[in-house]
């Protein structure tokens, strides 16, 4: 407690007494923490990352993001994982624990109804990212998953695709179903009838996309283009289709979604849609971070919907059928 009264400045601490902390401070070559300080106030800001998702390309991105942008914002983020053999309870226990201000929920459990009310009776404000549908009480950050398919799909019909094989996200995630409808309506739209035994589900895994793509590419009749709703499942789809004797692009087109670094690190380079995952997370963020002032200051904020940009990013992965 002297030392502390020493550090800042208090005039209660004797003379002499101040001098003998002020030269073991100097011979110690001490200098206090900012963030210790600022917790001891209750001035601190925390934020978590709460994670459950099985795609490391995905997260290393978002988490790049939510880093850079927590620093920028002069933040702590503590970055906690959490699987279904969890209790809910037990892990926003813990986030009290740790005295965390916010927490950003990233897919998965940006759609997790049962995380999300948990966090709400804790009094703990959350912005969910990458959602499909974004909640009427809390705050998002997300693209339009229709429009972005729909534009890959109009694309793979340009390029004169007509049997275009769809591997499905997980279906605990509502942006796989918005993924699912715009596929489905730029079919109809071209006045191509929706083949179901072109429609695989997977669970947006490598593993996942595996499976599905084995089993739509072993049909009587095969698509001539797959539009998998990750990179992760489309870079399986090409890992399939190579082994079935088929050259990408030339046999089988191969489209992705997320442009995420794997995009870029097999062969070919994946065509895909770009979603800005790092400013997505950078985003989200900086949007909690105000929720979170605006609270401490008393002063109640709505919750906010951002809609970022996507782009359709044409690399080597896909051509004309033949």
């Amino acid at each position: 407690m002297t030392v502390s009264r020493v550090i800042n400045g208090e005039q209660i601490v004797r003379s002499a007494t101040k001098e003998k902390v002020e030269a073991a401070i100097a011979a110690l070559n001490y200098s206090p923490s900012a963030a210790a300080r600022s917790l001891a106030g209750g001035d601190e800001t925390r934020i978590g990352l709460l994670y459950s998702n099985p795609s490391a390309s995905y997260l290393s991105e978002f988490l790049v993001g939510s880093l850079d942008q927590a620093s920028r914002s002069g933040v702590d983020l503590v970055v906690e994982k959490w699987d279904e053999e969890t209790a809910i309870d037990t892990v926003v226990d813990h986030l009290l624990r740790g005295r965390i201000n916010g927490v950003i929920l990233p897919p998965p459990l940006c759609d997790h109804q049962a995380m999300k009310d948990a966090l709400k009776a804790a009094d703990i404000v959350a912005v969910a990212v990458a959602t499909g549908e974004a909640p009427a009480d809390m705050s998002a950050v997300s693209i339009d998953d229709h429009a972005a398919a729909l534009a890959m799909t109009r694309h793979l019909i340009a390029l004169g695709h007509r049997r275009i094989g769809f591997i499905k996200g997980h279906p605990n995630q509502s942006a796989s179903q918005r993924r699912f409808e715009g596929y489905g309506d730029a079919l109809a739209e071209a006045g191509i009838e929706l083949d179901e035994t072109l429609v695989e589900q997977g669970y947006f895994t490598y593993r996942s996309g595996l499976d599905a793509a084995e089993r739509i590419l072993a049909l009587p009749e095969p698509p001539t283009a797959i539009f998998a709703s990750n990179d992760d499942m489309a870079a399986a789809a090409v890992a399939i289709a190579h082994r079935s004797g088929l050259d990408v692009p030339g046999d089988l087109t191969v489209c992705g979604f997320d442009d995420t670094s794997l995009a870029t690190t097999i062969w070919p380079e994946l065509t895909t849609i770009r979603q800005p995952i790092s400013a997505m997370s950078r985003a989200a963020v900086e949007l909690l971070v105000r929720q979170i002032k605006a609270r401490k200051g008393k002063s109640g904020e709505k919750p906010s919907h951002l809609l970022l940009d996507y782009e359709l990013i044409r690399r080597q992965s896909d051509a004309v059928p033949h």
